[in-house]
């Protein structure tokens, strides 16, 4: 069975739709994705590289038809609730931290349902402890034991060397995916991903 995963941070907007359009590929190839958390502010500073939005700020209509790409993504998979977080970029150390924490604790599929629809469907700033803790709380979640383990050194640790081998096998941004040993960059590059995931599940 071919080994697919699914690198992110919770304050991509790409990682967002993603999310939301990797169950269709699952279901179609029957191979399930494992959910990798690593730091895009720590991947950024790794490899020198930017957000689009600043890298892309000085490029006339560059930034604008990247605009209209993701409106287009948007229409094709009908993700309606999607909407731009006012609060961009948000600081995502702590809910990345979170993220493995609730690996840990068994609670990472609802933890990684109730940041995603915060950050991307309801427009929160998720970099306060008090507006996570309530995002938490409303999905039936632990918050104040997650944040508290978002503080554990081995937590902090595993978010660290996450996203240095990250960097080591070649991502430079997210969302990024691996086939194997295959590195695939953005949402875009999902048909490509899926392709992949084909050829290696042949027999």
């Amino acid at each position: 069975m071919a080994k697919a995963e699914f690198l992110f941070d919770f304050g991509s907007p790409n990682a967002y739709l993603a999310h939301k359009v990797l169950p269709e590929i699952e279901a179609r190839t029957g191979v399930q994705f494992d959910y990798v958390p690593i730091l895009l502010g720590g991947v950024f500073k790794l490899t020198g590289n930017k957000s689009p939005m600043l890298a892309f700020a000085g490029i006339r209509n560059k930034l604008e038809y990247e605009q209209l790409e993701t409106q287009r993504f948007v229409a094709r998979h009908n993700l309606t609730a999607f909407r731009f977080n006012p609060n961009f970029p948000v600081n995502t150390l702590t809910i990345m931290r979170g993220a493995l924490a609730a690996q840990e604790q068994g609670c990472f599929a609802p933890y990684l349902e109730a940041m995603f629809r915060a950050m991307w469907e309801e427009g929160l700033k998720l970099d306060e402890p008090e507006v996570i803790g309530a995002t938490l709380e409303r999905a039936g979640l632990d918050g104040a034991g997650l944040l508290a383990l978002t503080q554990d050194q081995n937590v902090k640790a595993k978010l660290a060397a996450n996203t240095e081998a990250a960097v080591a096998r070649g991502v430079f941004g997210a969302p990024s995916f691996f086939v194997g040993g295959e590195l695939f960059f953005g949402k875009d590059r999902l048909g490509a991903v899926e392709d992949e995931l084909r050829k290696m599940s042949q027999p």
